[in-house]
């Protein structure tokens, strides 16, 4: 009798398929599978117009729609913007989103996550075969304690920035030359001059001066500056920082550019001053390229067309040609098998070796990949029409070929360092600036050695 039941039970549950499967085809087709959908925080241009997100909608189309995978673009900030955003998320702060799948992130926002076990380790979905195609140096960046949780998608360096146009016109009556500004001492040497120049051309407005110069990031101006002169910037351990004599040399002819108004002491980034005439040259990302145009549009509303041309980052006279490695990965948060994977089809994608200089040829940044630089980039250069971007690319290679690439320590004490120190740096030079201004006659090298042992005994406490 039981045996008899589940035969009945096997034919029940038979006819209820066959009903269910002629159901369906009474109504057509069947409802399709809803797509894994992950989503993504990145800083590759604006939310309208965005390099990623156009690539982002091809995969969307091609590889996406066959595997049935879409990827979603949440957010497209800064790199400061993300990094507090992501850090808000882990942290479960009032207001804050969930983390998305995927976020671009630098090593030091991994370390300032409360756990860094939610992140996928790269190594569990890469080969080692996979992984060894890609460049040894980008790799090592994202390892965090033996794990890959940072893949490098796209690699930048710091690169010079020039208005050209407006140089020339100071150049023409100063007899400076670009040659110039091969190196700190002379960038610090023209910026003081400049400042004068430029006050000088309203006599009835007083100390009007523009700045000529500004970096990106102070930190890395003295970091990437102590090391090239052979000098350790922190101490072993990572807890603090090393205000040796490399550091007073690298100290010295900033902090006495920036008494004189020589050094714009702003927050923000260096594409704005440039963006606006306020300064003509800086140090930043190569990536800041995305955000120049050849127009600089002044306070009074009124607009210029200017040729902007890249240099690579100036050394100190007899220091090594050291040069920050940049540019962030992306990160992965742990989910499910699906998601996980439906973020690793779109990675391997977006690393493609030909697909990826497509996409950073349009960012100002390197490929990740060796056969990317050997195959691909050249004949994507030679197709680059953009002046800013020919000129960048030259600037480029000329790094790539005489400088030697220097990657930040790995400390979890870093993103502590780096704030505090770029806080009270601007504090303490926009102090020196006022001061100089209430008092010229004082000597500008002794006051720039009274601001270094204030600012090294705030920093210290």
């Amino acid at each position: 009798m039981k045996k008899g039941r589940n035969i009945i039970g096997r034919l029940g549950y038979g006819l209820l398929g066959l009903m269910a499967v002629m159901g369906l085809a009474g109504c057509g087709k069947a409802t399709a599978r809803e797509p894994v959908t992950v989503t993504i925080w990145h800083v590759y241009g604006g939310q309208a117009e965005s390099p990623l997100n156009d690539m982002i909608a091809e995969f969307n189309e091609t590889v996406g729609k066959e595997e049935n995978i879409q990827v979603q673009v949440g957010s497209v900030t800064n790199t400061n913007t993300i990094h507090e955003n992501v850090l808000s998320s882990a942290f479960g702060d009032p207001g804050a989103e969930d983390l998305p799948d995927m976020f671009v992130s630098y090593p030091k926002t991994v370390l300032a996550l409360p756990d860094e076990t939610v992140l996928v380790n790269y190594q569990d979905y890469f080969s080692e075969e996979e992984l060894s195609c890609f460049i040894p140096t980008f790799l090592t960046e994202g390892q965090i304690d033996g794990r890959q949780l940072i893949l490098p998608v796209a690699k930048s360096t710091e690169i010079m920035f020039v208005n050209e146009t407006a140089f020339n016109r100071y150049a023409k009556v100063s007899g400076a030359s670009l040659s110039d500004l091969e190196t700190w001492e002379g960038v610090f040497r023209i910026a003081e001059d400049y400042t004068r120049w430029t006050d000088e051309k309203t006599p009835d407005i007083p100390e009007d001066g523009k700045p000529f110069f500004v970096h990106d990031y102070h930190f890395n101006y003295f970091q990437v500056g102590v090391e090239s002169l052979g000098e350790h910037f922190f101490t072993k351990n990572g807890t603090e920082l090393v205000f040796g004599p490399a550091f007073e040399r690298v100290w010295a002819p900033y902090a006495k550019a920036a008494e004189e108004g020589g050094i714009w002491l702003q927050s923000g980034y260096a594409t704005e001053p440039l963006r606006t005439g306020d300064s003509i040259v800086s140090v930043a990302s190569s990536a800041s390229v995305l955000y120049y145009s050849d127009t600089v549009t002044y306070a009074d509303n009124t607009t210029e067309k200017v040729n902007r041309i890249s240099m690579p980052c100036p050394v100190f006279e007899n220091g090594e040609k050291l040069v920050m490695q940049r540019g962030a990965g992306i990160c992965t948060v742990k989910s499910t098998p699906e998601r996980e994977k439906a973020c690793i089809t779109f990675l391997k994608w977006l690393t493609d070796p030909e697909r990826n200089v497509e996409f950073v040829t349009q960012l100002g940044y390197m490929p990740v990949k060796q056969e990317s630089f050997e195959k691909y980039l050249p004949a994507a250069i030679d197709r680059l029409r953009d002046p800013m971007y020919q000129s960048l690319y030259q600037a480029f290679l000329q790094t790539q070929e005489q400088y030697i690439f220097y990657t930040a320590p790995q400390y979890d004490t870093y993103l502590d360092l780096e704030t505090r120190f770029e806080d009270l740096v601007r504090q303490k030079l926009q102090i020196a600036r006022r001061s100089f201004l209430e008092s010229p006659e004082q000597s500008p090298e002794e006051l720039a050695e009274t601001t270094l042992e204030s600012f090294r005994k705030d920093y210290q406490q």
